[in-house]
């Protein structure tokens, strides 16, 4: 409800400027009251109405190229008119090593679809990314919906336990488990429907703020089975553990398995799965030149060295980014040390 001492005055702006639809008015004889609709709203007009003008949101590319930014109503209501869809913003990187300890494992929050989240990469690296070590310690259905997101990339890998999950066009739910990954592109609608107790997930995304749009109309699965569809220019990946081949990674004494990310994106991102094969086991001294290289260590125990920096230790859980021209290395890799490594052009 919109108070508006001069109805007419209002109801022609908001159907002749705006766009609005009448729907009532009355009385007839002398209006006092009238009712609009339109851009997703209902909104009632009263003439003797009391309270606020209030402050609306319009999403129309028409009224924003004719009225610009904003525009005021006669009674007073704020009109401010956006893109219908506009622009991803990704902020420009702010590079930084950054070590993010299992010990940090409780610091998270519980966020949407009662997943509980742990950060990974706290700065952020200027918001350009954001790293999730996701949780669900219950298990069995979760509350989730058909949704997508605005994104640039996006990654999931299982850590531990089972989730079942469906995306558009990609046929009937399936089963993520421990050492699976999947690429979500831009816009794919998909849902998570159950999952085991104590299921976990790491979840790398560029940007770290970006929307998550429902999807009320969609239902999944699709009748269509498309798995070559493209998505924004990418196409998703369900990567199989059990079904991958391991090759050469860094140095001997290590092998990982490539998760196929690099082809469906065009070679923005990639991610492999790499181990060590022997006890003791050493990477040579290299450097980078990507915006991220994010390691999640899923099992083991490493040295990290650093040129110009301590030693750090690396465990179970722990998390780091390495920044672009940063020499560094792995020593000491015990036999069973298993390293999930990340990286964005």
């Amino acid at each position: 409800m919109l108070p508006c001492p001069d109805l007419d005055a209002a109801l022609a702006f908001f159907t002749e400027q705006l766009g609005f639809r009448l729907e009532t008015i009355m009385p007839a004889d002398q209006p006092t009251v009238a009712v609009v609709s339109g851009h997703d709203l209902v909104l009632r007009l009263e003439r003797h109405g009391a309270g606020w003008p209030g402050r609306l949101r319009l999403g129309s590319d028409d009224l924003l190229g004719r009225h610009g930014g904003a525009v005021v109503a006669p009674n007073g209501t704020i009109v401010e008119l956006v893109a219908t869809d506009p622009p991803m913003i990704v902020p420009p990187l702010a590079a930084r090593f950054e070590l993010t300890p299992a010990a940090h494992r409780e610091a998270g929050g519980v966020g949407r679809a009662a997943m509980h989240y742990r950060d990974l990469l706290p700065s952020r690296q200027g918001g350009r990314f954001i790293a999730s070590h996701i949780t669900i310690p219950a298990g069995g259905p979760v509350p989730d919906y058909v949704h997508h997101h605005r994104i640039r990339f996006q990654v999931i890998y299982c850590r531990r336990g089972w989730v079942r999950v469906v995306y558009e066009d990609q046929g009937e739910p399936f089963v993520l488990e421990a050492g699976d990954c999947v690429l979500q592109p831009s816009g794919i609608r998909h849902r998570v429907l159950e999952s085991s107790a104590g299921l976990e997930v790491i979840e790398v995304t560029s940007p770290a703020e970006h929307p998550t749009h429902v999807d009320h109309d969609l239902a999944l699965p699709t009748a269509a089975v498309r798995p070559d569809r493209s998505f924004d220019g990418q196409t998703f990946v369900r990567h199989h553990s059990r079904y991958a081949a391991w090759g050469p990674w860094r140095s001997p004494g290590f092998e990982a398995r490539d998760c196929g990310i690099a082809a469906a994106t065009g070679g923005l991102g990639d991610v492999r799965v790499a181990r060590a094969t022997v006890a003791g086991a050493a990477t040579a001294w290299g450097h980078h030149d990507a915006e991220l290289l994010l390691w999640f260590v899923v099992s083991g125990t490493a040295t990290l060295r650093l040129d110009g920096r301590p030693d750090a230790g690396l465990g179970a859980e722990d998390a780091v980014a390495i920044p672009a021209g940063l020499d560094h290395a792995l020593t000491d890799c015990s036999d069973d040390l298993e390293i999930l490594e990340v990286t964005v052009a």
